[in-house]
C-alpha cells in the first residue's frame, strides 16, 4: 500500500493479524449526512427528495382561507449564501447561516354567484425570506453566537405497535397482564390492555379505560361482527343417527387432541361409538380416527352447554330476537331454539383452553351496542365536560388516528408494523387502518392464550436514532404550524385581490423556533473541545435524554443495561460514570444510521464456509435472521479452516459450523466505540477500568509539545484525520511558500476553469476552544513538497506527524518511594517540569462592553481617575493592552470610565471646583482588570465598534494589519495564477506565427528568445494566424481576467466588511476582548492518567538526582504504585509498559546504526535492521534524504499499534524485548538515587503514554479575605466563580463544641460571617495593630426575627 506524505515519515508497526474487511467511514458522517439530507442544498428545486425542508413545507402548504376564496401554495426553496463566513462568525459572536428564500404561489379564486362554479382570478408568484437556517461547518458543528456547538443524536422508541406485560407486578395473583401500544411518529398513543378478569380494554393517550369493543363499535363494526372476526365458527346440526337423538358436528382432530370427553364420542354418519366417555383421546388417536373417514361426530344436546353463539337467532318473518350473538347456551336454551325449528346452531370456537372468550366477554361488559354511543363514550373521555353532539364525536373520533394532519405513524412506523403484524400497507399509508387495530388486537389475545412472543423494549430493533436533521425538522415544522394560523387569519382580513404573498408571512414564529432550538434545547451542546478525540466523541454521542426521551430519574436498569443487538452498533465500555450511565452512548466504530433511523453494522457475507469480498449492513431486525461468526476465525487460502467457529446467533454466543455461518465480523474493533479503540491491550482491561479509561482520553489536555504512543493502536491517524484538528490537502500539488499562519500550494492535478490552481491553507494560531484548551496548527511541509490531495501538511492541537497524540510517552517505573506513591499518588522527576513535558498552554479570553448609560456614555480610555502610572504601563494611549505584554492578577486590561450620578459635594470639592473649573469627580473606575490565579502572556486583542462610531488608533492599527494580510493572500494567489497561467501562454505561443504584437516583437515564427524581449503582461497582445492557437489564447484571457477578478471581489467583499462596522447587542457602543495565553507547568495537585484508567494525582516533584535510576545511568520520570494493578484488575498498562520499554530500546539502535552510517559506516546495516523489525513487506522509503528522516523520528523508539482483540500476544513482546537486546522478562535492576544503593528486586520500568488531564490544581485553589456577601443574610457567598469563602458547615460547628473551643466559635459564627457591624470593627482593629474586638448579633438572626414576625410571633430583645 503506498504511504502517505507523513506516513512515509514514521511508519508504525501493526500486529494485527485480521486482514480489515472494510475501510473505517468517516466517523462524523452521522451529523453530516443527517443534515445533507435536511437541507438538499446542492439538489436542484426541481428534483429534491420529500425529506427534510422539503417535507416540511408540503406537509404545511397549501394552506386555504377560511371561506376559501384564496390558497397560498409552496413552489421551491432556495438559500443564499452566507453573509459571514465560519471565521467572521466566530470572532464577531455571530450565528454561521443562510437566508431562507421560498417561493410561494398565492392563487385567488372567483365564484360566479348564479351557478356556484369557482374560478381563477389571479395567481402571484413571489420570493419570500423565511429566516436564517444555521449551517454545518466541515467539522459537523454548528455556529451559534459565535460559540461552536453540536448537536447530539437522540435515542428514542422506534413508532410502531409494542406488546408487553406488566411481569406480574400489577395483581396479587402475579397474573401477567398483557397490552399492546400503538405508537405513532406524531399523534395520539392508543393502548390495549388486559384486566385481571381478562376483559380487554382501551385507552386513548393513557387516559380513562373504555372496553375495547367501544372501540371497534366506533369503527362501524357490531357485535356479530366482532365475534366472527376474533373466532372460528362451528355449526351444530340436530340429527338421529342409530337411534340416538343428538347434534352432529364436523370432527376436526387437533380439536380433540389430548381432551378427555364427558360424553362418548359417536360417528355421526355409522352411529358406532368412536371414543368412551372419560377416556383421554391421544393426539395419535386423534390423528386414526380422521385416517379411518371420520367425518362428523353426533355429541349429546349437552355437549352444546356453555358454548356461546355466533350469530343472532332472529325469527325473520316477526322480527323477534330469541337469543343473540355472544349468549351461552344451557339446556333450557338448546330446547327452545330447537323448539323454534333452528336445525342448525352455529356456536364460536372456544375451549377456554386455547382459544379464551375474552373478547365475547369484553363485549358482554361493553354497555354500548350501537356506533353512536361507543362515539359519545370517546369523545366524553378525551373532552370531559363538554356535551358531545353526532357530528363532533364523528370529527374528533377521526382525526384522532385516521387523519393525516394529526396523526403520522412515520415510514418507519409503517414498516415496523408490516413485519410484527405480517401486513402489506404501503410505507405511503401512514394513518391507522381498520386492519391494523384488528390484528393488533388479534396478536394480543393470541399472546393471552400462550401463542408468540412479547417485544423486547431494549431491543436496538425497537429504538432507532434520531440525527440533526430530523430533529431540526420537527422543530422547523412546530415553527410553520405556528406561522401557518396566522396566515389563516391574516388571509381572511386582508384584501385578497391586492395582497402578495410576502404580506401574508410573518417568518419570525419559524425563526424563532429554530433560534430556540440551537439555542436551548437539550440535545444542542456546547462542543466538547478539550482535545481531537472530546470533539469526535461529542459527535457521535447517542442520549437517551432530551426531548420526547427518559428523563434520569425515571430510566430503570433494562434501559442502561449492555444488550446483545449493541453489538457492532453501540460501545459497551464507552459511557459516563454517574447518574447518565447507560443512557448517554457512543456508536461504534463501523456502525452507520440507515434512513429509518436504525444503527447499522457491517458484516461479510459466507458462502459453503468461504468468506466473500462483499460487505453488508444490517439492523438488529435483520441481523437476527441469520448465523454470524467472529472476525477473528482461522481463514486460509480463502476458506474457513476449523469445522467448528465461535459465534452467535440471535445474540446468543455459541460454537457453529462452518456449513452454516452465512455472515461474519468485519473487524474485532467493530464492537467498540472509537475512543475505545485507543487502548492498547483493551482485552487484558477489565470493563469498569477500560470505561474510565476511554472517559479520560477525552479530558487530556493538549501539550505544548505532544508525542504519538509508541504503543498506539493503528486508529491514531484515522482520529486526527476525521476530527478537522489536521489541515488535509485538498488536491495534489507542489508547496509553493509556507509561514507558520498559512501554507500555499501550486495545484498540479487539471483543475477546471472555475477553479483557481492554488490553495491557501489557513493555520489557526494560538486559538481558544470552547474549553480554554490552545488551538496552534503548525506546518508538517517545507517549500518544493510534493503532496497528494488528501495528504496530512499541518498539524494540530494533540497529534505529531498526523497522528493523534493526548500525552507523552514517559519512563515509568512501578514500585514504592517513601510513600509519596500511597493510593495511586504520582511522583514525578524534576526533568518533566524542567523540559517542559506536561506543559501545556490555556487561553483565556476576557471582554468589556461601554455601554451607552442614562448619565452618559462609557468610555474606553487611558485616562481613569486615582490610578497610578504604574498601573497604567502595559496600556497603550486607546487605554487597551499591548499584545506580548506579561500581565499579573489585578492588572488593567482594558481602561473603562463609567459616568456617576451627581452626588452633594463637600465644600472642600466646591472649593478645588472653583479654583480648578473641573470636573474630577463624574467619572468612576470600572476597568477590566485580570482575576486572581490567571497571569499570562496578551496574545491577542480584538476591538469592535457599533455602525458609525468612530474608531479609535487601536482598531485602526488591527484593521490595517487584517487589510495587508488579505492583500497579501490576493497577490500571492494572483502571482501564482499569473506564473501559471504565463507558463501555458507560453507554450501556446512559441513555434506559432505572429501576424501582429506589441512593439519589440518581430512577425513570424515566435521564439523563446523573441518572448523574452517582450514584458510578459503584453502578450496578449500578440495575434496568432493559426485560429485554433488564437480562440485557445482568447479562452486563457478570459480565464485569466475572471481570476483577476474574483480575487479582487473577494478582497473587496472582506474589506468592506472590516470596515462596515460591526452588529453588537442594543445599548453597546463597544467591545474589547482581551486573550490571555497562560502557561501550566505540570505541579503537585494535578491529575494524571494512563489510557487504562490508571489515574492519580502528583505527590511530589523529586530532584532528576534522587529518583531511581537504571545501570546506565537513566533516571525514571514517573513513579507508579505497583499496589494500583492487581485490584483493579487493568493488567494492560503492563503489557504497554513492557512493549513501550522494548519500542524504545528498537529506537536506541536503529540510533546507533544510523550516527555509524552517517559516520562512514555500511547504509545496508541499518536496512536490514528496519527489515528484520517491519518485516519483509513493508515499503522503505527510496532516497536517502527520506531514509534519514525516518531514522531520526524512529530514534525516540519505534512505534507499533497492537489493534484492541487482535493485538500483540506474550510472545510477540518477549520477541521484541530480546530483538531490543532486554530482558525478557521485562524487568531491570534500579539503583537508589539518594543512596545509590541497588535495590533489592528487579523492578519492571518501560514507557507508559501518560495523559495531563483537565483538572488542574490551578483552577481549583482558591482562597479568600473579604469579598462579596449575600444580601439577606449577610454571608459571604460560595464558591470560586463568586469569589465566596468556605462554608464552616453543622458538623463544623460541632467539632468545636465538643472541642470547648468557644471563642474560636464565636468569632467563626460573628466577626468572620454575618455580623455586619462587627466585622467592620475587626477589619479597623487588625489595621490599627490592635487584637481586640467584640462579637456582635449575626445578621442571621435578625432573619430569623423577622421571619418569627411574619408567622404572627414578636420577639424582642430586650437588654436587662
Amino acid at each position: 500500500m503506498a504511504q502517505s506524505f507523513t506516513g512515509k515519515k514514521r511508519i508504525r508497526k501493526s500486529f494485527g493479524r485480521i486482514p480489515e474487511a472494510v475501510q473505517m467511514p468517516n466517523l462524523i458522517e452521522v451529523q453530516r449526512s443527517s443534515y445533507e439530507q435536511f437541507l438538499q442544498r446542492e439538489v436542484r428545486p426541481g428534483v429534491r427528495k420529500d425529506e427534510g425542508i422539503e417535507a416540511v413545507f408540503k406537509s404545511v402548504f397549501p394552506i386555504k382561507d377560511f371561506n376559501e376564496r384564496a390558497v397560498l401554495e409552496y413552489v421551491s426553496y432556495e438559500f443564499e449564501e452566507p453573509k459571514y463566513d465560519v471565521e467572521e462568525c466566530i470572532q464577531r459572536d455571530m450565528t454561521f447561516a443562510a437566508p431562507l428564500k421560498v417561493k410561494l404561489r398565492l392563487i385567488v379564486f372567483e365564484t360566479e354567484e348564479e351557478t356556484g362554479a369557482r374560478s381563477v382570478k389571479d395567481i402571484k408568484e413571489q420570493d419570500v425570506y423565511m429566516g436564517d437556517i444555521p449551517l454545518m461547518t466541515d467539522k459537523g458543528t454548528f455556529i451559534v453566537n459565535g460559540t461552536e456547538r453540536v448537536i447530539v443524536s437522540q435515542m428514542h422508541r422506534s413508532p410502531g405497535v409494542f406488546f408487553d406485560h406488566d411481569k406480574g407486578k400489577t395483581h396479587a395473583s402475579g397474573k401477567l397482564l398483557f397490552a399492546a401500544r400503538v405508537i405513532p411518529y406524531r399523534g395520539s398513543w392508543l393502548d390495549f390492555e388486559f384486566d385481571a378478569k381478562d376483559v380487554v380494554y382501551v385507552r386513548i393517550d393513557r387516559r380513562r379505560k373504555l372496553p375495547a369493543t367501544t372501540f371497534l363499535y366506533a369503527l362501524g363494526m357490531d357485535g356479530e361482527e366482532i365475534l366472527t372476526t376474533f373466532y372460528d365458527v362451528v355449526p351444530f346440526e340436530k340429527r338421529t343417527a342409530a337411534g340416538a337423538e343428538g347434534w352432529a358436528t364436523p370432527y376436526k382432530p387437533e380439536r380433540w387432541r389430548g381432551v378427555k370427553p364427558e360424553f362418548a364420542l359417536i360417528d355421526a354418519d355409522s352411529g358406532e361409538e368412536v371414543a368412551a366417555a372419560g377416556t383421554k383421546i391421544t393426539a395419535r388417536q386423534a390423528k386414526k380416527l380422521a385416517d379411518n373417514g371420520l367425518k362428523t361426530l353426533l355429541l349429546a344436546p349437552e355437549a352444546l352447554t356453555g358454548r356461546y353463539l355466533a350469530r343472532d337467532a332472529v325469527n325473520f318473518e316477526t322480527g323477534e330476537i330469541y337469543a343473540e350473538a355472544g349468549d351461552e347456551l344451557d339446556v333450557t336454551s338448546i330446547e327452545a331454539l330447537a323448539a323454534q325449528g333452528f336445525s342448525t346452531i352455529d356456536v364460536l370456537d372456544i375451549d377456554h383452553v386455547t382459544v379464551g372468550a375474552y373478547m365475547r366477554n369484553t363485549l358482554r361488559v361493553d354497555k354500548n351496542a350501537v356506533r353512536e354511543d361507543a362515539l359519545f363514550d370517546i369523545y366524553r373521555v378525551m373532552r370531559p365536560g363538554e356535551p358531545p353532539t353526532v357530528e363532533a364525536a364523528e370529527a374528533m373520533f377521526k382525526s384522532l388516528f385516521f387523519d393525516a394532519e394529526r396523526y403520522d405513524l412515520s415510514a418507519v412506523g409503517r414498516v415496523k408494523m408490516n413485519m410484527r403484524l405480517e401486513l402489506d400497507a404501503s410505507d405511503e399509508m401512514r394513518v391507522l387502518r381498520k386492519e391494523d387495530v384488528l390484528a393488533v388486537l388479534k396478536l394480543l389475545v393470541g399472546l393471552r392464550d400462550g401463542r408468540g412472543e412479547i417485544d423486547d423494549i431494549d431491543n436496538l430493533g425497537n429504538r432507532r436514532v434520531r440525527s440533526v436533521g430530523e430533529l431540526l425538522e420537527n422543530q422547523y415544522r412546530v415553527g410553520l404550524l405556528r406561522m401557518e394560523r396566522a396566515i389563516k387569519e391574516r388571509m381572511s382580513s386582508v384584501d385578497i385581490d391586492t395582497v402578495m404573498p410576502h404580506d401574508l408571512i410573518n417568518a419570525k414564529p419559524a425563526a424563532a423556533s429554530v433560534r430556540e432550538f440551537f439555542g436551548s434545547s437539550q440535545l444542542s451542546q456546547f462542543m466538547d473541545q478539550t482535545n481531537p478525540l472530546s470533539e469526535i466523541t461529542h459527535k457521535r454521542r447517542l442520549s437517551a435524554l432530551g426531548p420526547g426521551g427518559l428523563t434520569r430519574e425515571r430510566a430503570g436498569f433494562e434501559v442502561r443495561d449492555v444488550h446483545p443487538t449493541h453489538y457492532g452498533r453501540i460501545c459497551p465500555i464507552e459511557t459516563p460514570e454517574g447518574p447518565n450511565i447507560g443512557l448517554i452512548n457512543s456508536l461504534a466504530t463501523h456502525a452507520r444510521v440507515n434512513k429509518y433511523g436504525f444503527i447499522e453494522s457491517p458484516y461479510r457475507r459466507v458462502a459453503d464456509g468461504k468468506p466473500l469480498e462483499e460487505v453488508v449492513y444490517m439492523s438488529a431486525m435483520e441481523e437476527s435472521k441469520h448465523v454470524i461468526a467472529q472476525s477473528n476465525i482461522k481463514v486460509l487460502n480463502g476458506e474457513i479452516v476449523d469445522d467448528l467457529v465461535p459465534g452467535r446467533i440471535n445474540g446468543e454466543p455459541t460454537l457453529l459450523q462452518k456449513e452454516q455461518v452465512d455472515l461474519m465480523d468485519v473487524s474485532p474493533r467493530q464492537v467498540v466505540s472509537v475512543a475505545a479503540a485507543l487502548i492498547p491491550f483493551l482485552e487484558n482491561d477489565d470493563a469498569n477500568r477500560a470505561l474510565m479509561g476511554s472517559n479520560m482520553q477525552r479530558q487530556a489536555v493538549p501539550l505544548v509539545q505532544s508525542d504519538a504512543p509508541l504503543v498506539g493502536t493503528g486508529m491514531e491517524a484515522v482520529v486526527a484525520r476525521d476530527s478537522g484538528a489536521v489541515v488535509i490537502a485538498k488536491r495534489t500539488g507542489v508547496v509553493e511558500q509556507i509561514d507558520g499562519t498559512r501554507i500555499v500550494v501550486r495545484a498540479t492535478e487539471e483543475t477546471d476553469a472555475a477553479r483557481s490552481g492554488v490553495d491557501i491553507y489557513r493555520l489557526s494560531k494560538f486559538q481558544r476552544s470552547n474549553q480554554s484548551t490552545c488551538i496552534n496548527q503548525r506546518p508538517l511541509v517545507k517549500v518544493g513538497d510534493k503532496i497528494s490531495a488528501g495528504d496530512i501538511i499541518a498539524d494540530g492541537p494533540s497529534t505529531e506527524l498526523g497522528e493523534l497524540a493526548l500525552g507523552r510517552n514517559a519512563l515509568v517505573a512501578f514500585m514504592p518511594w517513601n510513600g509519596y506513591n500511597f493510593e495511586d499518588s504520582i511522583l514525578i522527576s524534576e526533568r518533566i517540569v524542567r523540559d517542559d513535558v506536561f506543559t501545556s498552554i490555556h487561553i483565556e479570553e476576557f471582554e468589556v462592553m461601554a455601554r451607552d448609560t442614562k448619565l452618559g456614555p462609557e468610555e474606553i480610555t487611558r485616562d481613569i481617575p486615582n490610578v497610578g502610572e504604574e498601573a497604567l504601563r502595559n496600556l497603550d494611549e486607546a487605554g487597551i493592552v499591548a499584545i506580548g505584554a506579561e500581565v499579573q492578577p489585578g492588572d488593567i486590561l482594558v481602561g473603562k470610565v463609567t459616568p456617576k450620578g451627581e452626588s452633594p459635594m463637600t465644600p472642600e470639592e466646591k472649593l478645588l471646583r472653583a479654583i480648578f473649573g473641573e470636573k474630577a469627580s463624574d467619572v468612576r473606575d470600572t476597568s477590566l482588570r485580570l482575576p486572581p490565579g490567571v497571569a499570562g502572556t496578551i496574545v491577542d486583542v480584538r476591538v469592535f465598534n457599533r455602525h458609525g462610531v468612530d474608531k479609535d488608533e487601536r482598531a485602526l492599527a488591527i484593521e490595517r494589519a487584517e487589510i495587508d494580510r488579505l492583500g497579501k493572500d490576493r497577490d500571492d494567489e494572483f502571482a501564482i495564477l499569473n506564473r501559471n497561467i504565463s507558463g501555458r501562454l507560453r507554450e501556446l505561443l512559441i513555434g506559432n506565427v505572429a501576424l501582429s504584437g506589441p512593439k519589440g516583437l518581430s512577425r513570424g515564427q515566435i521564439t523563446a528568445e523573441g518572448l523574452a524581449e517582450v514584458q510578459p503582461g503584453l502578450w496578449w497582445q500578440i495575434a496568432l494566424e493559426d485560429e485554433k492557437a488564437m480562440g485557445e489564447l482568447e479562452s486563457l484571457r478570459r480565464l485569466f481576467d475572471e481570476n483577476r477578478k474574483r480575487l479582487d471581489r473577494r478582497f473587496e467583499d472582506k474589506v468592506d466588511k472590516l470596515q462596515r462596522g460591526d452588529e453588537l447587542p442594543p445599548g453597546v457602543m463597544k467591545m474589547v476582548k482581551v486573550f490571555v495565553a497562560v502557561k501550566r507547568k505540570l505541579q503537585p495537585g494535578d491529575k494524571m492518567a494512563g489510557r487504562h484508567g490508571n489515574k492519580g494525582v502528583i505527590s511530589r516533584i523529586l530532584p532528576i538526582e534522587d529518583m531511581p535510576f537504571l545501570a546506565d545511568g537513566t533516571h525514571v520520570d514517573v513513579v507508579l504504585n505497583p499496589l494500583g494493578v492487581p485490584s483493579r484488575m487493568n493488567v494492560g498498562q503492563i503489557f504497554e509498559t513492557h512493549l513501550g520499554w522494548a519500542c524504545a530500546g528498537l529506537g536506541k539502535q536503529i540510533t546507533t546504526l544510523l550516527e555509524d552510517w552517517q559516520a562512514g559506516g555500511q547504509k545496508q546495516a541499518l536496512i536490514d535492521r528496519l527489515t528484520e523489525i517491519y518485516g519483509p513487506d513493508e515499503e522503505l522509503p527510496e532516497t536517502e534524504e527520506e531514509l534519514v528522516e525516518l531514522a531520526r523520528n524512529l530514534g525516540k523508539g519505534v512505534p507499533i499499534a497492537t489493534p484492541v482483540f487482535d493485538g500483540a500476544r506474550i510472545g510477540d513482546i518477549e520477541d521484541h524485548l530480546r530483538m531490543a537486546g532486554l530482558d525478557p522478562s521485562g524487568q531491570s535492576i534500579l539503583y537508589d538515587g539518594q543512596t545509590g544503593e541497588q535495590f533489592k528486586r528487579p523492578v519492571t520500568v518501560g514507557y507508559i503514554y501518560m495523559l495531563k488531564l483537565h483538572h488542574l490544581v490551578d483552577d481549583k485553589i482558591h482562597a479568600r479575605s473579604i469579598g462579596p456577601y449575600s444580601l439577606v443574610t449577610q454571608q459571604p457567598l460560595g464558591g470560586k466563580a463568586q469569589f465566596g469563602g468556605q462554608r464552616f458547615g453543622e458538623m463544623e460547628v460541632w467539632a468545636l463544641e465538643a472541642y470547648g473551643a468557644a471563642y474560636t466559635l464565636q468569632e467563626m459564627l460573628t466577626v468572620k460571617s454575618d455580623d455586619v457591624a462587627g466585622r467592620t470593627k475587626v477589619y479597623e482593629s487588625i489595621v490599627r495593630g490592635d487584637d481586640t474586638f467584640e462579637a456582635g448579633i449575626p445578621e442571621s438572626f435578625n432573619v430569623l426575627v423577622k421571619e418569627m414576625r411574619s408567622l404572627g410571633l414578636n420577639v424582642e430583645l430586650e437588654n436587662s
